[in-house]
């Protein structure tokens, strides 16, 4: 295993931390801004030698690359097969705490899920609305309407407010429409998305649309096996799959 490489244990909120010599667990300090040595960091997280030395059986989960700088680090994500580790790290102060080397801030960072919310609108014909739109991640391609949650916003919410502003129409979706949950990392950096999908079923004969000019480039409706084809989104397919059988 490259020495550049390092193990992320996680349990219930809690890390593992280790000091320059690899002895922990180590806590961080919150709001801690003074350094220690000429490295300007305190903890890390342990190799896997390190985790051996200290006792720790853990079930690996899942790898990612960070580059930071001119550095590459490749950090193994695992589950510690161990009681709740009361003397561990909470996840949450390393943030707060300048000291804790920045693979471990990059890592809690990318552990946080990006959560997306959308809809399959579906009219009187079973024909689904795809929207291409002009930026963001699927650039030129075919999606359904919706996009990235805010912080304080419950995802059927979130889908309606999404439509409205992309498509310019008014949809209302409760917790009696059908939906799906999707979970899936697509990089080697590791982030994972989740998505929460809505069905909707209108007479689109009443749908005046006003499409937002610097996002969506056209809409058009289509059969559902087509849609599906259409579709560039992993999520899109398995949710037009699913909620339109």
């Amino acid at each position: 295993m490259p020495q550049n490489t390092f193990i992320y244990l996680e349990h219930d909120g809690k890390l593992l931390l280790v000091d320059f010599e690899g002895k922990g667990p180590q806590i961080p300090v919150k709001g801690r801004i003074n350094t220690i040595g000429e490295v300007g960091w305190s903890f890390r997280f342990p190799t896997l030698s390190e985790v051996e030395k200290l006792g720790i059986e853990w079930t690996q989960k899942g790898k990612f690359v960070l580059d930071i700088g001119e550095s590459s680090t490749t950090i193994i994500k695992g589950h510690p097969e161990i009681s709740w580790p009361e003397n561990w790290a909470w996840k949450d102060d390393v943030i707060s705490d300048s000291c804790i080397h920045p693979s471990v801030r990059e890592s809690v960072y990318r552990s946080i899920h990006r959560l997306v919310s959308k809809v399959v609108i579906q009219n009187q014909e079973n024909k689904v609305l795809l929207a291409k739109v002009k930026r963001g991640h699927f650039t030129g391609c075919w999606t359904l309407p919706g996009g990235y949650l805010d912080h304080d916003e419950l995802p059927r919410i979130g889908a309606a407010r999404e439509t409205m502003e992309e498509l310019g129409i008014n949809i209302e979706i409760t917790e009696n429409n059908t939906s799906i949950v999707s979970q899936n990392i697509f990089s080697e950096e590791g982030i994972s998305f989740v998505s929460f999908t809505y069905l909707v079923k209108v007479n689109s004969n009443d749908l005046t649309f006003n499409l937002k000019s610097d996002e969506i480039e056209e809409i058009s409706w289509f059969e559902r096996n087509d849609a599906i084809k259409s579709a560039s989104s992993w999520f899109d397919i398995q949710a037009i799959q699913e909620l339109t059988k």
